[in-house]
């Protein structure tokens, strides 16, 4: 995993005592931040103003954590859900706390929050550190538990299923570093139920958002990513979730979904179309009820649980 040189994250950082030995003064720098010249990424770090404006909230986060990292007057390793940010965009930040910086200290003394930087001191080992361009990050094991520390169990699961669905970590590896001193941080409670729960058949932020609320809402566990098979035993579907034993399945349908099933020359009319047709298949070699949810009902968990029940009672009768 490693990214690209000209990935926008790693823009050029400039600090006050850079620019000033470089020729400015305070007052150019403040001119050259007002006439749209220089950004302030943060207090003392300075960024190209015109790219810096047409980042994201992710791609904005991911600079200034390194911004931090450059000004840190001790050894840090960016880390916790800032160490995501520079990560692959397949890899989700949905449900980050994207507003605070977290660093981990190398010297293992204890941290402090200021100026929107929460510092930490959990012992690292050489596993638990790669280099992403031109700083030093937690790698996904080492991340991915960090985050469980500080986020809700549903955002946990997002992250670790899709971590594992990309191969960027292993379930094994992961409980192995988790043994080893880590099960011992604050908050870990959180760290037991993901790891319960993550799979790596999860394949996006709406499915593991969907595993998430079956669980909290008490609903049995769905098997994801079921294949469907023809009278000749023939793989013809696979359905995001499956209840076998109670005959009922749930597609996820999302915007993107949607878009990445287009063909050459098609609109989104003519997948609607062939999504319906899938459907009637599926049902037609199943007799299962399918569900259909989408990104807005998962904002809506007691609702969309009482639908799954629903449809278990009415396949029961």
């Amino acid at each position: 995993m490693n990214l690209e040189p000209d990935d926008v994250r790693l823009m050029p950082i400039q600090l006050r005592r850079e620019l000033l030995a470089s020729g400015y003064d305070d007052a150019g720098i403040l001119r050259a931040v007002r006439s749209g010249h220089l950004a302030r990424a943060r207090r003392g770090a300075y960024v190209n103003a015109a790219p810096y404006a047409a980042l994201d909230e992710r791609s904005r986060h991911a600079v200034r954590a390194r911004a931090a990292a450059k000004q840190a007057k001790t050894e840090v390793v960016i880390s916790h859900s800032s160490a995501i940010s520079l990560y692959p965009e397949a890899v989700p930040v949905w449900g980050l706390d994207l507003h605070h910086l977290h660093l981990t200290r190398r010297d293992g003394r204890s941290g402090r929050k200021e100026a929107g930087i929460q510092q930490h001191r959990g012992r690292l080992i050489e596993s638990d550190v790669i280099r992403l361009g031109d700083v030093d990050v937690t790698s996904p094991v080492r991340a991915l538990l960090e985050v469980t520390t500080i986020a809700p169990v549903e955002v946990g699961l997002v992250l670790a299923s899709c971590l594992l669905h990309r191969k960027l970590v292993t379930m094994e590896q992961v409980v192995q570093r988790y043994a080893g001193t880590i099960d011992r941080w604050p908050q870990t409670l959180t760290t037991d139920l993901v790891l319960r729960l993550a799979d790596g058949r999860i394949e996006s932020v709406g499915e593991g958002r969907m595993l998430h609320l079956c669980f909290a809402q008490a609903l049995p566990m769905p098997c994801p990513q079921y294949e469907v098979h023809d009278e000749f035993g023939n793989v013809v579907a696979r359905l995001d979730f499956a209840w076998p034993e109670y005959g009922v399945w749930v597609e996820f349908d999302g915007r993107i979904k949607y878009q990445e099933l287009l063909r050459e020359g098609e609109s989104v009319t003519d997948v609607v179309l062939r999504e319906k047709r899938r459907q009637e298949m599926i049902e037609d070699l199943t007799g299962w009820r399918c569900i259909r949810l989408t990104w807005a009902d998962l904002a809506n968990p007691e609702r969309v649980a009482a639908k799954i029940r629903a449809a278990f009672a009415r396949s029961a009768a």
